[in-house]
């Protein structure tokens, strides 16, 4: 263990005992932290949003659970994509990441009970980024079911924590002394999915209960869910030259087009289905102890697991660049954007490949965590924190068998631009043809670790103000490997049925479960068992060098903050002006050139804030912020290890390197936000506030294309079909120019109790954010040109609508989340395209409650009512890359409180 836990936690012993000795001397009449208000309905839970809203030195949103173990939402992402200006991406059709204000998720820092932490999962499809190295947080490790407060700040204060410039999202679990005495909640409901169709259980629970000076809370949640995404994706587009024939039916003009390599055609070709077993499970427990008014004591601990056992099946096309092109039979094309793109066209003896693969993933969340609340005197108080998280994501097992054969294919984007059909001269579903291509394995390793010890004093200037000043220490590791292994197939005979030309039934099968087109699959067990390595475990030596990382971060910071009430004109302004330093030791550790590398550097920085709400009136409140804050470098980023990818075999092919830098400075912002905020009675408030941020040290990639000889790395590194000739586009992230970003948010809130019965139950929730950035990338396409072009994840506009209604023992609502399309990545030296994202989106959800008894409660849920189709694009000429639906949810279930 670090000598500073040792310190620390020395120091939180010495804490209780002194401020046990000093509560001996204190009256011993007992009081709760704060007013407690009864949480019951959706109606009281946004009035009790609304009030934290208003009360807020800063700009903040947040989300309340409507009553024991019951949030508003299933998920949590889902639920905060109900807040002005945040944004979130998907995954199985459930929320996992958000953006907040046009910045993507390494921007915005999440808290677990006032400590920062990492969670990390992965997504199966490589469009989506596969398995992620960077801070992004991952919402759907946890069930909602957990937390009874979100608090969204978007803007910042010196008394917080640096990081996170788009905002820092605190997630809160209950604790014993929110509730009354003894408490308790069960609840379970039953689901299905259109598209999976299996039916789903979840249940969650709580217990709590205070006896005088201490307090017990444990809750507990479990779900198992079944999904299942599907469509219709490629592996981007080309432009790559026909060198296998063309029919004499194609004009001369198009043809001499193919044969000079000026026609864009699409990769892959994939119908595709993505299977997911998950089972999340997820336990709180807190215990609390207050022996005077005075002084407080809470010790809790949190644990989230999420296991995926995912299973996927494709059928695509291989060859050149792993496009269709065999002999060109037919060929129409358009001029998309100056580009000549192939939409329709019949190939003949071309590559066609069927893969079956079966993954199993688990993240596993722990975090423990111990708080004291002294007020030492009249004047003095001390608030400390101890705690440490670590967040593990395993993945043992991906496996992948792929079939292989000719045969005609003629592919068609007429019908559909983002939704391909596929028709084939032979028949995808006999075993006739069909060989082993190949068997492949892979594991991934991801660690993260967070250790935390902070002290907080308030001092009270009587009249004049409060002085707060405290120091934090933050230790933060991240670490990882993957492993892989492939081949086995090569130079050995293919499990024969009726000859060479030929799989045996006993090693493959027929999938049938894509909607559009069934085809012969090897099975994955079956084939590796043939082979002799069914369950095949990697041992160290299959280690990716390269891949294999460690990034530490030790960080001390010490603030100072001053707050005020004062009259001003007659009106009271609130407000609080403060600075903090900060100071990161950063150490990365890899490989480079070779060679184990271990770089350390330092960089530090004074953050200072502003923060202002005046009071127009007793419902009408002025805000303002500025403030400096900062990001710090995604961990792919600062990770001194090179990433060799893999290369398709295409004559001339450039092969691509991926090499982070530990010398990148972190993002800073200085941040000014603005907004006016009416408050009615009730749930009724309307807020308008615009926000700009001037970012430094954006991180753009730059590429050079550079001999693999030159490199210094191993030769053992090298892809199939490449040499130490070879050229690889060499990626590496830099710190580049000024941006800026900035927006607008508006809110409306109401309940129409202005209208005749039964309708004055009704009410609204609904807002809108804009938000505008871009920066300047380097050599995007690898064409040496810079472009102007918008921040990853961000939506130039977003909105949510909620209409319910709500009577004494029923209601219901209809919730509507809408986001613009938006950039996810901007290539650098991938000549395929300048960039890739995802078209605009509108998710509908709907919910009901009947109250049976005041203790008896059903609910009804449907999620994703128009069964939204995610559309990725591929360049800004917007091709199609990754088309999906992930089916209607449905879930009817029951809570009851005792």
């Amino acid at each position: 263990m670090k000598n500073y836990k040792k310190t620390a936690l020395s120091l939180a012993v010495l804490s209780s005992l002194t401020a046990g000795f000093q509560s001996t001397a204190i009256a011993q009449e007992k009081e709760a932290d704060t007013e407690v208000i009864e949480v019951r309905g959706f109606r009281n839970s946004v009035i009790k949003a609304k009030d934290l809203k208003r009360e807020a030195m800063i700009a903040q949103d947040s989300i309340v659970a409507e009553d024991i173990a019951d949030f508003p939402d299933l998920n949590l992402a889902d639920s905060l994509q109900r807040v002005p200006g945040v944004a979130i991406t998907r995954e199985g059709g459930e929320g996992r990441q958000i953006s907040l204000r046009g910045l993507g998720p390494d921007f915005t820092r999440v808290q677990v009970n006032g400590m920062e932490a990492l969670g990390t999962s992965a997504s199966p499809m490589d469009s989506r980024g596969a398995v992620g190295r960077s801070r992004a947080f991952d919402f759907n490790i946890f069930a909602s079911e957990l937390f009874n407060q979100i608090d969204v700040k978007k803007s910042y204060s010196s008394d917080q924590e640096e990081g996170g410039i788009g905002g820092t999202v605190n997630l809160r679990t209950a604790k014993p002394f929110d509730y009354d005495g003894f408490q308790g909640a069960v609840a379970g409901n039953l689901g299905t999915n259109s598209n999976a169709e299996e039916t789903n259980p979840r249940v969650a629970g709580m217990v709590s209960n205070t006896w005088g000076d201490f307090g017990a809370l444990a809750s507990l949640a479990y779900s198992q869910k079944n999904s299942r995404e599907m469509g219709y994706n490629t592996y981007r587009w080309r432009q790559v030259r026909a060198t296998n024939g063309i029919s004499d039916a194609v004009d001369a003009d198009t043809a001499a087009k193919a044969a000079a390599g000026e026609l864009w055609f699409a990769r892959g070709n994939r119908y595709s289905v993505w299977n997911n077993d998950q089972e999340r499970l997820g336990f709180t427990t807190a215990l609390q102890y207050r022996p005077s008014n005075d002084l407080k004591f809470a010790l809790e601990y949190m644990h989230g697991r999420l296991e995926n056992t995912l299973d996927e099946h494709h059928i695509s096309t291989g060859g050149a660049s792993s496009t269709a092109l065999g002999r060109i039979e037919a060929l129409d094309y358009i001029d998309n954007n100056g580009d000549l793109e192939v939409v329709k066209a019949t190939f003949s003896n071309s590559t066609i490949r069927t893969e079956n693969r079966s993954d199993y993933n688990e993240s596993v969340f722990n975090q423990l965590t111990f708080n004291t609340d002294w007020q030492i005197s009249d004047k003095l108080g001390m608030k400390f924190q101890l705690g440490t998280s670590t967040s593990d994501f395993d993945q043992p097992r991906v496996d992948k068998v792929n079939l292989t054969r000719t045969g005609g294919i003629t592919t068609d984007f007429t019908q559909d631009r983002f939704y391909g059909v596929n028709t084939y001269d032979f028949d995808p579903a006999s075993m006739d043809g069909w060989t082993v291509k190949d068997l492949y394995f892979r594991e991934d390793y991801i660690a993260s670790e967070f250790d935390n010890a902070k002290v907080d004093f308030d001092y009270s200037l009587d009249d004049a103000g409060t002085l707060s000043f405290g120091f934090n220490i933050k230790q933060f590791s991240n670490s990882g490997d993957n492993r892989e292994d492939a081949g086995y197939a090569e130079n050995k005979a293919t499990p024969q049925n009726n000859g060479i030309t030929s799989i045996s039934s006993a090693v493959a099968n027929v999938y049938t479960d894509h909607p559009d087109m069934s085809w012969v699959q090897a099975d994955v067990k079956a084939l590796q068992e043939f082979y002799g390595i069914y369950d095949l475990k990697l041992g160290s030596d299959k280690i990716i060098a390269t891949n294999s990382y460690t990034v530490e971060e030790d960080t001390n910071a010490a603030y100072a903050q001053y707050s005020w009430d004062a009259m001003i004109g007659g009106k009271m302004l609130r407000g609080s002006i403060g600075a903090r330093h900060y100071k990161t030791d950063l150490t990365s550790r890899g490989v480079s050139n070779g060679q184990n590398v271990v770089i350390e550097r330092d960089y530090s920085g004074v953050l200072p804030s502003l923060n202002l709400v005046y009071e127009l009136n007793d419902d009408l409140l002025l805000r303002f912020g500025a403030s400096k804050n900062l990001t710090r470098p995604s961990l792919n980023a600062i990770s001194v290890s090179a990433n060799v990818a893999q290369m398709t075999g295409s004559p001339g092919e450039v092969g691509k390197i991926t090499i982070g830098n530990p010398d990148l400075e972190p993002f800073e912002s200085v941040n000014f936000d603005l907004s006016l905020e009416q408050y009615f009675e009730g749930i009724g408030s309307l807020s308008a506030a615009i926000f700009k941020k001037d970012i430094e040290n954006f991180i753009v990639t730059e590429v050079t294309t550079v001999r693999y000889g030159d490199l210094g790395l191993p030769e053992s590194l090298l892809p199939n079909g490449a040499t130490m000739d070879s050229l690889f586009d060499v990626t590496s992230p830099q710190n580049s120019d000024s941006s800026e970003i900035k927006g607008a948010e508006f809110a409306f809130q109401r309940d129409f109790d202005f209208l005749p019965e039964p309708f004055n139950q009704m009410g609204v929730i609904a807002n809108y954010t804009w938000v505008d950035g871009t920066t300047e990338y380097r050599n995007v396409q690898g064409s040496g040109e810079n472009q102007v072009k918008s921040f990853p994840g961000l939506s130039k506009q977003s909105y949510n609508l909620t209409l319910y209604y709500e009577a004494e023992n029923y209601g219901g609502r209809v919730s509507a989340a809408h986001r613009s399309e938006y950039i996810s990545v901007v290539e650098g030296g991938l000549r395929d395209e300048d960039e890739r994202g995802f078209h605009d989106t509108t998710y509908i959800d709907f919910s009901a409650f009947y109250q049976v008894t005041e203790s008896l409660k059903l609910t009804l849920e449907a999620i994703n009512l128009t069964d939204q189709r995610e559309e990725q694009y591929s360049d800004s000429s917007d091709r199609q890359y990754n088309t999906t639906t992930s089916g209607r949810t449905y879930m009817a279930g029951f809570s009851y409180k005792f």
